[in-house]
């Protein structure tokens, strides 16, 4: 696997190869960061965006940038994310991988239901197979452990759907330490994704034990900073620093944090993607990746 090779300073020009390259599942090389499509929908994640043809320009423009991983879910709309998707890059690149997930009801804006139930994420993968015009997902995880099915009943119909040829490879999201290892015991799992960022690190033991064992981690809501970005705080003393913005920092500190980290930001914006992909090319110091670590 590829570690992160960086630059001693930011790039004038956006590129997501800036970041290094990791390799997901063996086979499936991809840049570091990553673009995350839940933030392509109507308000609370729900309906179609206010302005679809600027959703479409902004998945264009990231790949443009170099970006060869974009994560969706069948959820995200639901179902929008996806059919933008397929509408704005179809026929794909030869090196993007779509990676999307499965096990998550919508019953409302806001509102996110678990079901883990085989033939719901059946259902689900074949929904998402259409949407994305896809013969095979390249990664498909489950979205989310549900609390009533047992969570090697969910992931043995992952791994059904793979012997058919419909998945590649098996991710898990939003798992403990022993979920994660459970998952291990049933299938390979290729990819963890988890909530992690400068103010929320409860997933650090999970990401500690993929670092370990060169599990690529996907840190869903990357980009929070809070009270480290006010004035004089830690952040906005290193993004000065660096002429950055405090989210290009607490992307830039993600990278750095682990060998492993494929961050995937998600934004409506093309400027806003664009100033995503720039932190690929920051250099934090040790001292910097130590104040930083050490905040909280």
């Amino acid at each position: 696997m590829t570690t992160h090779g960086r630059g001693a300073a930011t790039r004038t020009e956006p590129n997501a190869s800036a970041a290094g390259q990791i390799t997901i599942g063996g086979d499936l090389t991809v840049n570091c960061l990553g673009f995350g499509a839940m933030r392509l929908t109507g308000a609370g994640i729900w309906g179609e965006p206010a302005d679809r043809e600027e959703a479409k320009r902004v998945l264009r423009r990231a790949v443009e940038l170099g970006v060869n991983f974009i994560d969706t879910a069948d959820s995200y709309g639901p179902e929008v994310a996806e059919r933008l998707i397929a509408e704005a890059l179809y026929p794909y690149p030869d090196d993007l991988v779509i990676a999307t997930k499965g096990g998550l009801l919508r019953p409302g804006p806001g509102e996110w239901t678990p079901d883990g139930r085989p033939e719901h994420l059946r259902a689900a993968c074949e929904g998402s197979l259409r949407r994305l015009r896809l013969e095979r997902i390249d990664v498909y995880q489950l979205h989310r452990p549900d609390p009533k099915v047992p969570l090697e009943e969910s992931l043995e119909a992952l791994v059904a759907l793979q012997r058919e040829g419909k998945i590649r490879h098996i991710g898990v999201s939003n798992v403990t330490p022993d979920e994660l290892r459970l998952a291990r015991e049933i299938t390979p799992v290729v990819s963890v994704q988890n909530r992690y960022n400068l103010l929320d690190r409860g997933a650090e033991v999970v990401l500690d034990r993929c670092t370990a064992d060169w599990i690529p981690f996907l840190p869903w809501f990357p980009l929070a900073t809070g009270e480290l970005a006010r004035a004089g705080g830690i952040v906005a003393q290193v993004a000065a620093r660096h002429g950055a913005r405090p989210s290009q920092i607490a992307l830039a500190w993600l990278l750095q944090r682990s060998p492993v980290m494929l961050p995937i930001p998600g934004t409506s914006s093309v400027a806003h993607l664009e100033e995503n992909v720039a932190a690929a090319g920051l250099f934090l110091e040790a001292d910097e990746m130590q104040a930083l670590t050490a905040a909280r």
